[in-house]
């Protein structure tokens, strides 16, 4: 369930009006969507640490290197969270302090938040993917080997964490924005993908040699 929970805690943590050509002029009339995204965001801290949390002992019993560096990746993330988080209240400030300057403070206040969007994109849609991804292909290379869900589960979600991290390195190096269809494209296959785990665990949970550990899946 926590898989589940965190990717409608990331839907709902959109926040449309910062991706509107003037902002700035719009983000205090729309501040329920910025202090909404934030709450949804920080939904998402406990959901993507409870999950790997919960994994590592199944995890542990295959290979415990690699299921210390699936937590580590996903704590990794929690961290850009909570960054992400942080910075959503600093538009309010931005657009309070461009509401108030005028048409002569504009340009420098436009900068700032020029800056502030492009962190939060790095930050959301480059170093926390990143650390998804990386932590999701040792997640899957454990479950691929061991087969405790099915290989072409395991293969998927492979090719989905593959697909994820370079839609990310492209967004770093500047040949595609976040909001396009090729981004969105190349993050579906890993939402897919995720869905469908969550619902493996759930129903039929890992293979029944490792039923002792199986009990936990009821939490995800």
């Amino acid at each position: 369930m926590l898989v589940i929970v965190g990717m409608v805690a990331g839907v709902l943590s959109v926040v449309p009006v910062l991706e509107e050509p003037d902002y700035l002029a719009l983000v205090s009339a729309n501040e329920s969507q910025l202090v909404s995204g934030a709450i949804f965001q920080f939904v998402m801290i406990p959901a993507c640490a409870g999950f790997a949390l919960c994994l590592y002992p199944v995890l542990r019993r295959e290979n415990e290197a690699l299921g210390l560096g699936f937590v580590g990746f996903r704590l990794i993330a929690v961290a850009f969270h909570f960054v992400g988080v942080i910075l959503l209240p600093l538009f309010l400030v931005l657009g309070q302090e461009f509401a108030r300057v005028g048409v002569s403070g504009a340009s420098h206040i436009e900068g700032l938040g020029e800056l502030l969007r492009t962190a939060r994109d790095l930050v959301n849609h480059v170093a926390l993917i990143v650390s998804l991804s990386l932590g999701d292909l040792l997640l899957f290379g454990v479950l691929y080997r061991s087969r405790l869900v099915p290989r072409w589960l395991s293969a998927w979600g492979l090719l989905g964490a593959g697909s994820a991290g370079l839609a990310s390195f492209l967004v770093l190096v500047g040949l595609t924005e976040v909001v396009t269809p090729l981004y969105l494209a190349m993050n579906v296959p890993s939402a897919l993908q995720s869905v469908v785990l969550a619902l493996w665990l759930i129903v039929r949970g890992f293979a029944a040699r490792t039923s002792r550990a199986a009990g936990a899946t009821g939490a995800w």
